[in-house]
């Protein structure tokens, strides 16, 4: 796929038919990361086959994982043998810099064998993501931390953890992550407050459970874990990707066509379907499975009172953050306006001068809201050449060029195919014309 750098999208299209989500990204990087916890064989189904995972699994492999692929999707791991001196190498370094997941090796690596190094994470270019959260968390639990300014690398090291009270300065799903597997073999009490409570932190901690963590108020943002000397082997499904989801839904609102989504885990969305439903998005639901009609028009709702229609972003069980670039999208073509503040991110709304330049109506007020004035298909947008920035960015792009009129270009694709598994592949089954090129 490296060689082909960019997207050939026909617009106008028309999907039709069935498509079942990926695996979790978010998930798969935090259960991945945990095989590190135990020598027992662990074997994890519904993995997305997507870089961002490619990249982890390689980096574990180097410290000496046994990553045995059953197919696409499912792995077994076994982590019986580590290779403690590969995590100070050059090559490791390199490595864990191209993908922003390889933090939350730190909670199983400084637990199981009291170190860990960890260079300054890469990953999308959306703003500040600070680790101090992360460092905090190991600091209070006993860990002392180093920063090499000149291999512009961390260093942990802790021989004598123990369980402490930890009240986390913000809620972040990857920092509560990684101290909730760090506690899970460090000897004590650890209370987490301010925890985050997202269905993919649910997930790891109930697979720690199967493996014998000792962890109480799963799904709440308190979390009490008792540390136990050892961890065993389990298996694991990785949930359905509620952003693919999401993506799925706005794909079929923009471009009038209607999509089943298999297997979608209504339980697992939160108010994720409330929210397109505000934006006049009609869902319907059979079984588990979530059905969209590409309906003409959408409408956006106002408040109550009759004010404008504010889509802003929080920690779960609030809107996620990944899905407010392609609700921005979506919006492009509603009847009515909405106003879009980004809160968690301070540069992800800056694609839509792409969107602009395809002929939306987007007052971007400052670096965290957007109102977008719907077109109410008046007109279509118009295709153009344009670079994707960052994961989500990408394909809500890919979503406003399937929808445009002419064909478009999206150069940068790596980003796209970061976290959706052949996409092309998939939309180019339900009927559209997605095409890899190398430009």
């Amino acid at each position: 796929m490296g060689e082909f750098n960019s997207f050939r999208v026909s617009g106008n299209a028309s999907l039709n038919g069935a498509i079942t989500p990926q695996g979790a990204k978010n998930e798969a990087l935090q259960i991945i990361s945990a095989v590190l916890l135990t020598k027992g064989k662990m074997k994890i189904t519904n993995i997305p086959d997507i870089l961002d995972v490619r990249r982890l699994i390689e980096l574990i492999e180097g410290l000496g994982v046994k990553c045995t692929r059953l197919n696409a999707n499912d792995y077994v791991f076994e982590a019986d043998q580590i290779d403690l001196d590969y995590l100070a190498s050059q090559e490791y370094q390199n490595n864990a810099k191209r993908i922003r997941g390889s933090v939350m090796l730190l909670g199983p690596l400084i637990a199981r064998f009291g170190k860990a190094y960890m260079p300054k994470p890469g990953g999308d270019k959306i703003g500040r993501r600070r680790i101090d959260t992360h460092l905090h968390g190991f600091h209070k639990l006993g860990a002392e931390f180093k920063f090499d300014q000149e291999r512009e690398s961390y260093y942990l090291g802790g021989k004598d953890l123990k369980g402490c009270y930890i009240l986390m300065d913000e809620i972040s799903v990857t920092g509560t992550a990684n101290i909730v597997m760090a506690a899970s073999l460090i000897p004590g009490e650890t209370i987490i407050y301010n925890a985050a409570c997202e269905p993919y932190l649910q997930q790891l901690c109930k697979m720690l459970v199967r493996m014998g963590a000792k962890i109480e108020g799963i799904g709440s943002n308190r979390l009490t874990i008792t540390g136990v000397s050892e961890l065993g082997g389990t298996d694991h499904e990785v949930m359905p990707d509620f952003i693919e989801i999401g993506s799925f839904i706005a794909l079929s609102a923009m471009t009038q066509s209607e999509l089943t989504i298999t297997g979608a885990g209504k339980a697992d969305l939160g108010i994720i379907p409330g929210v397109f439903k505000n934006l006049g998005i009609n869902l319907q639901w059979s079984g588990e499975d979530l059905i969209v009609k590409g309906q003409e028009p959408y409408e956006i709702q106002n408040f109550i009172d009759g004010s404008i229609l504010t889509v802003y972003d929080a920690p779960w069980p609030g809107f996620t953050p990944d899905l407010i670039s392609i609700i921005l999208v979506m919006c492009t073509q509603a009847k009515g306006s909405v106003l879009i503040h980004q809160k968690m991110f301070e540069s992800r709304l800056f694609f839509v001068d792409k969107l602009i330049d395809m002929g939306a109506q987007i007052i971007l007020c400052d670096p965290h809201r957007a109102t977008v004035i719907g077109l109410e298909r008046k007109q279509k947008l118009r295709a153009i050449e344009m670079t994707s920035p960052d994961i989500r960015a990408g394909v809500s792009l890919l979503i406003a060029a399937l929808s445009a009129e002419g064909t478009s270009i999206i150069h940068n694709i790596q980003q796209i195919d970061r976290g959706y598994e052949r996409i092309d592949e998939r939309l180019n089954a339900l009927g559209a014309n997605i095409e890899r090129v190398h430009l």
